[in-house]
């Protein structure tokens, strides 16, 4: 007698009737708490001039919180999915936002400046790296089946918008009541968020008794609960014998270095070392926020169509020979040249992720999300070590020019080493041609 083994069916849900899909709901709170990482880690950029003035620290001492705090914002994110394997999306937001909110709120009790570096540099960093592109992953994945890419984008700009929104916010807070009114705004944008991710956001949408949008009970699989960290570590010990990966992670670090590490952190102190007042200053990094969200849906329509190499050859080339230009834009008064920077610069700024992900995929097929967030933390340990290195050449030197040419010879060598990247494209079927003589015969005949 025969038996057929077939493998257990998914469990039945219990299907509710919702005029919206809670999916979308799920995307919008998650798109908040994407905005609000973003501003906690731009507010210090801000808050450094004042800083110096009232305790008299160095820029290189605030610049070190900075760079911990980037650092752990990127080396988090490989590991804060395994978290949210194992404890549940919800659980995992709501404990990165109270630790934001936490560190943020301590500042202003803050006498020395190890203080910062814990604060800000450690309990912001773990909170907002536990909120970036690992959610993004999740949620996308787990609750969406159809518009699975157009949700991605929109929650990936969310850190461009939170840039946007808040530090103009920020530093018109700054001048009117100081920084203190500063870092607890920001402390209570995170404890709003924290409601409406206990109200709306969902580990998964069996949860709410729903199918992921566009997809079938099938598609709504229990998570991994074990194993998720080792796999992020093999991953990268697999990636790290190859060649493509460390010219992308070359590239990527220089380009952490060039944006996140040296203008979003340096662009409003450099700029208020000319006399540019510092909300004028802040509103222009506001502007590279919008024309962020441009460029990188213009990035990503350009990546289907050009050899992503050479967009990563101009994007970095053409990056590098803005920043040679940029000492001379500095001034009191706010010029068409700076602006025509800013612009260019905005749509620049994320430009590069496109094509990175394209040349991920190619090399190393379906562990390129793992790979990629090791290639996203080699951005953020360069924006770590630019962030730090600037406020030391500041210090030393008395003035920012050195690091802006630095960064634009570096973005070169990012060029370079991505247009030295070997494609991985599939190689067309080519039927073997015969090589005996009767075989070839008997070829033809039949042909």
């Amino acid at each position: 007698m025969l038996f057929r083994v077939t493998a257990p069916s998914p469990p039945l849900v219990p299907q509710r009737s919702h005029r919206i899909h809670p999916a979308w709901w799920v995307a919008a709170v998650t798109f908040l708490a994407l905005v609000g990482a973003a501003a906690f880690r731009a507010v210090p950029g801000v808050l450094i001039a004042p800083l110096r003035e009232e305790f008299g620290w160095s820029v290189s001492t605030i610049s070190a919180a900075v760079a911990v705090n980037m650092a752990l914002y990127g080396l988090t994110a490989p590991f804060a999915a395994a978290l949210m394997e194992r404890f549940g999306i919800r659980r995992v937001v709501m404990c990165a936002l109270l630790v934001v909110a936490l560190g943020s709120g301590l500042t202003v009790f803050m006498t020395t400046s190890w203080q910062l570096v814990l604060l800000w540099g450690v309990l912001v960093g773990l909170g907002s790296g536990s909120m970036a592109l690992s959610l993004v992953a999740t949620v996308t994945g787990r609750w969406f089946v159809a518009r699975r890419g157009l949700v991605s984008g929109i929650l990936t700009a969310g850190s461009a918008a939170g840039q946007l929104i808040f530090l103009p916010l920020v530093a018109f807070i700054d001048s009117a009541w100081g920084w203190r009114a500063a870092s607890l705004g920001t402390t209570a944008a995170a404890l709003a968020v924290l409601p409406l991710v206990a109200w709306l956001l969902r580990d998964r949408p069996r949860d709410l008794g729903v199918t992921p949008y566009g997809g079938t009970a099938a598609d709504d699989v229990d998570p991994v609960r074990t194993g998720a960290a080792r796999t992020a570590v093999r991953g990268l010990l697999d990636a790290a014998r190859t060649r493509p990966f460390w010219l992308l992670a070359v590239g990527f670090f220089i380009c952490g270095m060039s944006t996140n590490g040296l203008v979003q952190p340096h662009f409003i102190p450099a700029a208020h070392d000319h006399g540019m007042p510092v909300t004028t200053a802040a509103g222009l990094l506001a502007l590279v926020g919008i024309f962020d969200i441009a460029g990188t849906i213009l990035s990503g329509w350009l990546t289907d169509r050009i050899d992503p190499r050479v967009l990563l050859l101009a994007y970095y080339g053409l990056r590098g020979f803005s920043l040679f230009l940029l000492p001379p834009l500095f001034g009191p008064d706010l010029h068409v040249s700076m602006i025509a920077f800013i612009v260019f610069y905005g749509l620049d700024w994320v430009a590069t992720v496109p094509p990175t992900l394209v040349l991920c995929r190619e090399h190393f097929g379906a562990r390129a999300p793992v790979v990629f967030g090791w290639v996203f933390a080699s951005h953020q340990v360069g924006s770590a070590v630019a962030a730090f290195g600037s406020g030391v050449i500041r210090d030393v030197t008395g003035s920012y020019d050195l690091a802006w040419f630095l960064a634009g010879g570096l973005c070169m060598v990012a060029a370079a080493a991505s247009i030295a990247i070997r494609r991985n494209l599939p190689r067309p079927t080519v039927t073997a041609l015969p090589t005996d003589p009767t075989e070839a015969a008997a070829a033809q005949a039949h042909g």
